[in-house]
């Protein structure tokens, strides 16, 4: 049940986050905002790891490494790039770079995971390409500044993309509960060492702080990755991956009622030509499978 229910669950956080976050960054430096949120992550899997008395014996042989590193990628790079990106970028066109995850974990799935994709999503992986760049491609003629904040957005994407990766190679046996302790640790600490040695840590603490950081930790980051974890587990990495074709649109919708970031012509094509795209690699061969495992 979980599993069925994990990817809509997954977009509807996810996408949340990028709002959330958006306010939170009006009080905190981006750095020092994904460091107190992962640290906070990581605090909170120990003590339940400790009270639930779960074994790290599982964890043994170098698997703690394994999972650290794909930590460090996937919520240490994969978090800090567009949480810079979102002090000069809209709310939607982030998460629009951010759909770029499945079609580049695809082509490195087949390559390096021997994963098949059939001739249908394959075709959902290339209009998704084509959503992100109608918008991407707005950015770049508008303004500079913006480009740059999706150029970090898609560093980000590539710490995912790798840290999917690696998760799916090495990781897949390790309990969930004391292996994301160990992947938040990582990128906690790597998060910290970036924000003591490239940015000005600022931080106002208001109640929207407060709040932002506790929705994005406790409810994003624990409940969200968790689901995406699910998915990692009960089918492909191209699959799992998929889901954030979906997340853009609903981010400029929300962006637009709660932000009021403008959702133009353009970039409601490519938000729908990227959820066509999510129903294609999702509808094709395996994909029932995959999920119910």
């Amino acid at each position: 049940m979980l599993a069925r229910a994990a990817p809509l669950l997954f977009v509807l956080l996810w996408s949340s986050s990028f709002i959330s976050t958006k306010a939170g960054l009006r009080h905190l430096s981006p750095l020092l905002f994904v460091a107190i949120r992962l640290l906070v992550c990581a605090l909170v899997l120990g003590i339940l790891a400790l009270l639930l008395r779960r074994p790290w014996r599982p964890l043994a042989g170098w698997r703690w490494l394994h999972c650290a590193v794909a930590g460090a990628l996937m919520n240490g790079v994969g978090l800090m790039a567009p949480h810079a990106g979102l002090v000069i970028a809209p709310a939607a066109q982030i998460a629009l770079v951010q759909s770029l995850t499945p079609l580049l974990t695809a082509i490195c799935g087949v390559a390096l995971l021997r994963e098949r994709l059939g001739a249908g999503q394959w075709l959902g992986l290339v209009l998704g390409m084509a959503g992100v760049g109608l918008v991407v491609g707005q950015a770049a003629l508008q303004s500079a500044t913006e480009l740059d904040g999706l150029l970090l957005a898609l560093l980000g994407v590539i710490g995912l993309v790798a840290g999917t990766l690696y998760f799916a190679k090495f990781c897949r046996g390790v309990p969930l509960l004391t292996g994301s302790f160990v992947q938040f640790t990582s990128a906690a600490a790597l998060a910290m060492l970036c924000t003591w040695s490239l940015e000005t840590p600022r931080a106002d603490w208001t109640t929207v702080t407060v709040a932002a950081l506790a929705w994005n930790a406790l409810v994003v980051s624990l409940g969200g990755m968790g689901l995406y974890f699910v998915m990692l587990v009960h089918g492909t990495a191209a699959r799992a991956t998929a889901n954030f074709y979906l997340v853009p649109g609903t981010v400029a919708l929300l962006a637009w009622m709660l932000l009021g970031e403008p959702l133009t012509l353009v970039a409601a094509a490519g938000i729908i030509l990227a959820s066509a795209g999510c129903w294609l690699v999702n509808a094709g061969p395996g994909a029932t499978a995959g999920i119910d495992g």
